[in-house]
């Protein structure tokens, strides 16, 4: 298990995805931050290496219940993944989300201010996520599944209009970070979601919705930035 401090956290997750869990619950990002190593991770944060690496060993232990190796997919099949079920939930979830929160800032803002500042926060993650997903179904996705039927057909696949697959990526990890951050000012502000004494029913709902929604954005980021970018990156270079 020591071997696990010199690896990244998103090759750690892109291994076994149930280990996802044990670093959410420690507050360590294997999406935005999947580069760092873990033993670089525990410094930063001043954790003990030992209790992180007894919570992963007890969760790589047990049962391995539908999960999938990501790693082994093609690219396109990938992009596909991500788009039926990242994005698609960020569009149908981040309005109804957006409506709740409005709600309970309003109701509640008087006792509990902050929920105004994280209704703002989350409108503009809604607004500029929207943007994103557009972004990379126009000009990255279709890249790299013609990439992927070039490599079938064995030919070449031209050349972009973008130039280099790391000119959009460098983009998409950009507004990775800006989300990430967004959703960290949002668990600070409200104490990791934890909900109040004096929380009606659409409170709680709005904060299970929130967390649910940050849980599904940390893989749909983990999937793209630890294993499909990369690996679009590498596919790019089979073609030089």
């Amino acid at each position: 298990m020591n071997n696990l401090l010199d690896r990244t956290l998103g090759d750690i997750v892109a291994e076994d995805f149930r280990t996802a869990a044990v670093f959410d619950h420690f507050q360590l990002d294997f999406c935005c931050g999947g580069q760092q190593t873990l033993r670089q991770t525990c410094a930063r944060q001043l954790l003990q290496e030992s209790v992180i690496l007894e919570a992963l060993l007890e969760t790589r232990l047990q049962p391995a219940v539908g999960q999938h190796d990501f790693r082994s997919w093609p690219l396109d099949l990938l992009c596909d993944y991500i788009e039926k079920t990242h994005h698609r939930y960020v569009r149908e979830k981040g309005p109804e989300l957006l409506r709740y929160l409005d709600k309970i800032a309003s109701v509640h803002g008087a006792n509990h201010p902050e929920l105004r500042e994280v209704a703002q926060l989350f409108r503009e993650s809604n607004q500029d996520l929207q943007h994103h997903l557009a972004k990379e179904e126009a000009i990255l996705f279709p890249w790299i599944r013609k990439m992927e039927a070039a490599k079938i057909s064995h030919a070449a696949p031209g050349i972009p209009v973008f130039g280099k697959v790391e000119n959009p990526v460098r983009v998409m990890l950009q507004e990775h970070d800006a989300e990430g951050a967004r959703f960290r000012k949002m668990s600070a502000l409200t104490h990791g979601f934890a909900i109040p004494a004096d929380a009606c029913s659409t409170y709680q709902t709005a904060f299970k919705l929130l967390r649910e929604f940050e849980q599904d954005l940390h893989q749909h980021i983990h999937l793209e930035n630890n294993i499909l970018f990369p690996g679009a990156a590498e596919l790019e270079k089979s073609f030089a």
